[in-house]
């Protein structure tokens, strides 16, 4: 079984020197995940992981880290292999990269960190298994072996399958390819929830400015989007699809008209959550 380590031994990096990092922060829902960031803002990407937790210096403590992102359906993808120095605490306030807010200066370790050549060619393209402990996001390059699953030719981006073919979980919402983002970002409509635990659909409209994706980022960032049938729902990873899209031309009356139709053919208030 060939695994992470033996890459490092070809490459002639000791094991213990190294500390694999797997980026996946559950903490700014509606932003970028580290994933996204890696693939469509590779600079702030780099400004996100160079500040660490304070409490984690001891265990973030080696000359090398391996840094991989957390990719949709629990995959580990590594984006580079990097020499790593702790400079101290964050000297002064800045904007934080994942949300944009203030990032307090003191508040956090800030790391001098170089990404290197060794193993570049495998960056973006090699694909790990890293186990069932996930919340570990630190381990050790001499810890347990991550086996290696796919090494791809490219990242690359699968093409937008059309509104009409659309299918994703609401947990993909914050990792989708920027160029389904920016189409589902400048397009109204209908669309339909389903709930994988129940068996309950919600027939919902998009009519804001930021299309589709903009009102499914208020779902993802509460659960909920503030409807009062999902309110009384545990939380759910609802499928999402879309029924029907309008063009530029279309007002908030006839969404509406639109979706009070797809309510009535789904009877998504009979047998669905739709309160309304």
């Amino acid at each position: 079984m060939l695994s992470f380590g033996n890459l490092l031994d070809v490459n002639g990096i000791e094991r213990r020197n190294v500390r694999l990092l797997r980026h996946q922060d559950n903490r700014y829902k509606g932003y970028h995940s580290p994933y996204t960031l890696w693939r469509d803002h590779r600079d702030r990407f780099e400004a996100y992981q160079e500040t660490q937790a304070i409490a984690d210096k001891a265990r973030l403590n080696a000359p090398y880290w391996a840094s991989f992102v957390g990719a949709p359906d629990r995959e580990t993808l590594f984006v580079g292999l990097y020499s790593a120095e702790l400079t101290g605490l964050l000297p002064s306030e800045r904007l934080h990269p994942v949300t944009g807010g203030v990032e307090p200066a003191g508040s956090c370790h800030l790391y001098k960190l170089t990404l290197l050549t060794e193993m570049s060619e495998y960056a973006g393209r090699l694909w790990i298994e890293w186990g069932s402990g996930y919340r570990s996001w630190i381990q050790r390059g001499d810890g347990a072996p991550k086996p290696i699953v796919e090494l791809r030719r490219t990242l690359g981006e699968p093409p937008f399958p059309g509104f009409q073919g659309l299918l994703i979980k609401m947990s993909e919402i914050d990792s989708l390819p920027a160029t389904w983002s920016t189409a589902l970002s400048t397009t109204r409509g209908i669309y339909l929830l389903t709930c994988p635990k129940t068996r309950e659909q919600y027939v919902g409209m998009a009519s804001g400015s930021d299309g589709f994706m903009g009102r499914w980022r208020e779902y993802f960032a509460s659960g909920h989007g503030g409807n009062i049938g999902l309110k009384s729902r545990d939380p759910s990873d609802y499928q999402i699809s879309i029924l029907e899209t309008v063009g530029t031309g279309a007002t908030t009356a006839d969404l509406t008209v639109l979706e009070i139709r797809w309510k009535n053919k789904l009877q998504s208030r009979e047998m669905g959550l739709n309160r309304n």
